[in-house]
């Protein structure tokens, strides 16, 4: 099949703007399209150049693409096909539509190891078959995790429902045993064209379901679907340090793909569940913990908790003042090399209420160490 000139066949210049080819092809558009052709093939074969030839032309990467090729005279036309008898480099030039050269597809074999077709069908998506392996979207699951997991580390399991290729059939939806044979709605396009809008729309074909072939006999598992609804269980690392909205992607464990493709990617957001006694602040732990009022004034020994599960002897002085804060060195968060420390801050506990005896020993206390009521 010949591949067309795409300004040739919107009738523009090369020289157009994009404005001139949006132009042309509402223009044609509205000529050729299907509906107010219901009783002329050509005109709907028309219509298919003509949205193809602006799908390449009005998109600003794939027109950049597709000009470097056609200087190379490779969209003038082709009569050769891929695999001729003809050697690489045999063909002969001829006019083409416009005047310029034409060749033959075999004049461009020797491009690496593919021809043209190939190359144009992997620049502007064409050709593709419909059987042809594919990757499903990936999956986005956000979960909740423990502060202190986040903040040293480990692992938290998940558990997903999802649409997987069926296991009996591995997602072609036929009987194993039964024959496949080509759609007859989409023609093994996979495709059906629907007019909307004034724009042609592909939708994957529903009668195989996009796959361009139907089973002899449906798999019993799936009911012809080629998917079935699946729980997986799987074991998420969370990286030391890990902040909420931070994201893993785990490679392949997504859904798998029909005709053998790979299976889709799960990209995993963590949120960070807040601690009742812990806080953060970069790569320091922060907490606090409470002293009596003897305790503080006398100095004395406490064993403070770190976010790592163990516990540490921290000394307060004699004369430790409320919201005094200490540190315990290099029990924070370790993260690229580095690692924080544990703030630790003193809550001083006042009694609310004395009995008769307490209060008269502490005025009495109080006196002798100048203290004014």
């Amino acid at each position: 099949m010949a591949t067309q000139d795409f300004y040739a066949v919107l009738g523009v210049p090369d020289t157009a703007t994009a404005a001139e080819i949006k132009k042309a092809y509402r223009k044609l558009a509205k000529e050729y399209h299907p509906d107010a052709n219901p009783t002329n093939p050509a005109a709907s074969e028309k219509f298919k150049s003509i949205s193809e030839a602006h799908g390449v032309l009005s998109d600003a990467t794939k027109k950049a693409k597709y000009d470097q090729m056609r200087r190379l005279g490779a969209f003038g036309g082709f009569s050769g096909a891929r695999g001729s008898s003809r050697g690489p480099g045999s063909g002969s030039s001829r006019p083409g539509p416009s005047g310029g050269p034409s060749y033959d597809q075999g004049d461009f074999a020797d491009i690496g190891s593919f021809g043209l077709g190939d190359i144009f069908s992997s620049i502007f998506g064409r050709g593709q078959k419909a059987d042809a392996p594919q990757r499903t979207e990936n999956v986005d699951v956000t979960i909740s995790v423990p502060f202190r997991t986040a903040a040293v580390g480990g692992k938290v399991p998940i558990t997903l429902e999802m649409s997987d290729a069926c296991a009996t059939c591995g997602g072609t939806g036929a009987e194993p045993g039964s024959t496949m044979s080509t759609c007859g709605e989409c023609d093994g396009r996979g495709t059906v064209s629907f007019g909307q809008g004034g724009f042609a729309v592909n939708r994957p074909c529903p009668a195989c379901r996009g796959r361009g072939k139907v089973p002899s006999e449906r798999c019993h598992t799936c009911a012809g679907t080629g998917e079935q609804r699946t729980r997986k269980q799987l074991l998420v690392t969370v990286p030391p340090g890990t902040d909420s909205g931070t994201r893993v992607r785990l490679k392949n464990q997504g859904p798998r793909a029909r005709a053998g493709g790979q299976a889709s990617d799960v990209l995993v957001t963590f949120t960070v569940e807040p601690d009742r006694f812990f806080t953060r602040d970069g790569l320091d732990i922060h907490c606090e913990i409470p002293v009596n009022l003897a305790q503080a004034m006398l100095g004395t020994t406490v064993h403070v908790r770190t976010v790592r599960g163990a516990k540490v002897k921290l000394r307060l002085p004699a004369g430790t003042q409320p919201g005094r804060r200490l540190r315990v060195t290099g029990q924070g968060v370790e993260k690229g090399g580095s690692k924080g420390d544990q703030i630790v801050t003193i809550q001083v506990s006042i009694p609310e209420k004395l009995n008769a005896e307490q209060e008269a020993e502490f005025r009495e206390f109080a006196e002798k160490a100048g203290m004014k009521s």
